[in-house]
């Protein structure tokens, strides 16, 4: 596998041909896929993603990262053509096609184990991985004619590996019918279906999400830690394991200084100050 290359420590390499452009501002990692027409998850984007995630974990600078993109196409997904050309190799491409949704995966367990919270904003077309990778992300906003599918059944590719991040976003029926149909679906159904949180006119999109990112950005950073990995563990717990889990949290939450501070300060009806422990 290749190097994993991070473009975020040297902004001034972060220029014409980089396949992720990274944007620190106030606490706000933006990380935009810069490969058009398609933002296709090839090898190098994913491997780039995945680095610029775990540089952002320890780096702590950086508080909410948003997941953008250029161009008329959010992501299409895995590249078909990249994925294609190593049907020549001697085993058909199966050590390829291991390694690509091997890393696929990897790439959407990092953003749901990453301590910091992910936007997905989306304008444009989100399909078959590329929607998977709105359905991975904390939060998702999009424009009013961004469109979403999982289109691998019209192919003979049925979307397996977006479906794990679809039919956890979505409802059941719906991700079904995403799955079997391989249709398009506007913002509204997306919305509907619960892929995407907020629809925005395009114009607005981007300081639509930046307000979002800066409103969690000023939050306690270990008490977003602490909540994120909470909720997504209690997720797979049955009810009554969920809220004995649930409590447990709650208690080494109330301890840390961050928790005496923000209660303290909205006794005293002041801001807090953050500390991160």
């Amino acid at each position: 596998m290749a190097e994993v290359v991070s473009f975020r420590r040297d902004l001034s390499k972060a220029g014409e041909g980089a396949l992720v452009i990274p944007q620190l501002n106030d606490g706000v990692l933006r990380l935009t896929l810069s490969n058009p027409p398609a933002n296709a998850l090839s090898i190098a984007v994913m491997e780039t993603l995945i680095g610029e995630l775990q540089s952002a974990a320890n780096d702590a600078d950086v508080r909410v990262i948003i997941i953008a993109s250029t161009g008329s196409v959010f992501c299409a997904g895995h590249d078909l053509k990249e994925l294609t050309a190593h049907r020549a190799n001697e085993d058909g491409g199966e050590a390829f096609f291991e390694e690509t949704f091997a890393l696929a995966a990897d790439l959407m367990l990092e953003i749901t184990r990453l301590s910091k919270p992910v936007i997905a904003e989306i304008d444009g077309l989100a399909t078959a991985a590329g929607c998977q990778l709105v359905a991975s992300c904390d939060l998702a906003i999009c424009t009013d004619t961004a469109t979403f599918c999982t289109p691998g059944v019209n192919i003979g590719l049925f979307c397996s590996t977006p479906m794990v991040a679809v039919s956890r976003a979505a409802h059941r029926k719906q991700a079904m019918e995403m799955l079997l149909t391989g249709e398009t679906i506007d913002a509204s159904t997306a919305k509907d279906f619960g892929l995407v949180n907020r629809i925005v006119p395009k114009q607005y999109l981007t300081q639509v999400v930046t307000k979002y990112a800066s409103v969690i950005a000023s939050k306690s950073p270990l008490t977003l830690k602490i909540g994120k990995e909470a909720f997504y563990r209690q997720l797979e717990m049955p009810l009554e394991e969920a809220y004995s889990y649930a409590a447990q949290v709650m208690v080494d939450n109330m301890l840390t200084a961050d928790a005496e501070e923000g209660i303290g300060a909205f006794l005293a009806k002041r801001m807090p100050q953050w500390t991160g422990e």
